[in-house]
């Protein structure tokens, strides 16, 4: 197969039925910035593991806890643009993994078990 006829037959199957809806550009970026940061923490881990061995050195452990910060502010943007709050979010994410660890569902897939 030529790259020219993948491109052609995966743009098929692209879809066209988006909107924006209630999401303006402010929300879209505190979104993105969210993905980024997040991206940011996994090539960390990345680099540790290509280049370190997988050593956390303090330093690469302080480096990845500032990307946690970035990402908390993030989450929390996100969350007030949504009517949210921190205590909210954190509030449903332990009810949700105490839940599943009650039922023992903590491993396995699927956001609902």
């Amino acid at each position: 197969m030529k790259i020219e006829e993948y491109s052609n037959q995966a743009m098929t199957t692209l879809t066209k039925d988006h909107a924006y809806g209630d999401i303006d550009a402010k929300f879209m970026a505190q979104v993105l910035g969210l993905v980024g940061e997040s991206g940011e923490v996994a090539e960390k881990f990345k680099k540790i593991i290509r280049d370190q061995q997988g050593v956390l050195t303090p330093e690469t452990k302080k480096e990845i806890v500032k990307e946690l910060g970035d990402i908390l502010w993030y989450i929390n943007a996100v969350s007030v643009l949504l009517g949210s709050s921190l205590d909210e979010v954190a509030q449903l994410n332990l009810d949700k993994v105490l839940s599943r660890k009650s039922r023992g569902k903590t491993k396995g897939s699927g956001d609902n078990r």
